[in-house]
């Protein structure tokens, strides 16, 4: 073998670790970034979330369904109408209040002994700060809200999410803190 052989077989031994090197690198840093967009939101609400989610609820077997992939898919439905009920949360909070149960209560009428409606869950926030936080903010009070709603009976399979929303205008910031309820006919 010649010595222009080695250097050929040395180039593309060195072109191959390159590469593998420069794989390696480009997967570590997207999974950090990945990692790190995830978790930006989860001190926010973590704590007022996990509050949210009664005993009952997270030993029931609703609650395992709820843990499984397609359980958080958002929808991607127009609400019409005026929603049947609304709940309001604290600043930065997603843990429902007292008054929550009497907006939960007239849904569960609303849906009694029909399968074939759906509940809508449209959860807002207003523009400031940081709108990814303020999103997964919204989403977290939707899903406590469909956790309240699973746990007071309501099949889980009956309740969507809808992407969270802002509240644009001249709004309270009370009103940005919400998850309007809609009865729908099921889609």
């Amino acid at each position: 073998m010649s010595s222009q052989d080695e250097d050929q077989g040395s180039k593309a031994g060195l072109v191959v670790a390159f590469g593998a090197v420069a794989l390696a690198v480009v997967v570590a840093l997207s999974m950090a970034v990945r990692h790190s967009f995830k978790s930006a939101a989860a001190p926010l609400v973590a704590q007022s979330a996990s509050a949210a989610v009664p005993a009952a609820v997270a030993a029931s077997p609703a609650a395992s369904a709820d843990a499984g992939a397609g359980a958080d898919q958002l929808v991607d439905l127009t609400p019409t109408g005026a929603a049947l009920s609304t709940v309001f949360f604290g600043s930065g909070q997603a843990a429902l209040d007292a008054a929550a149960d009497a907006a939960l209560a007239k849904v569960v009428e609303a849906l009694a002994g029909s399968t074939s409606k759906k509940v809508l869950l449209s959860g807002y926030h207003d523009t400031t700060g940081d709108p990814a936080r303020n999103a997964e903010l919204a989403k977290e009070r939707a899903k406590a809200v469909r956790a309240a709603l699973v746990a007071k009976g309501v099949p889980l399979a009956q309740v969507l999410l809808r992407k969270p929303e802002v509240t644009a205008g001249g709004g309270s910031d009370q009103e940005a803190r919400r998850v309007e309820i809609r009865v729908i006919d099921a889609p």
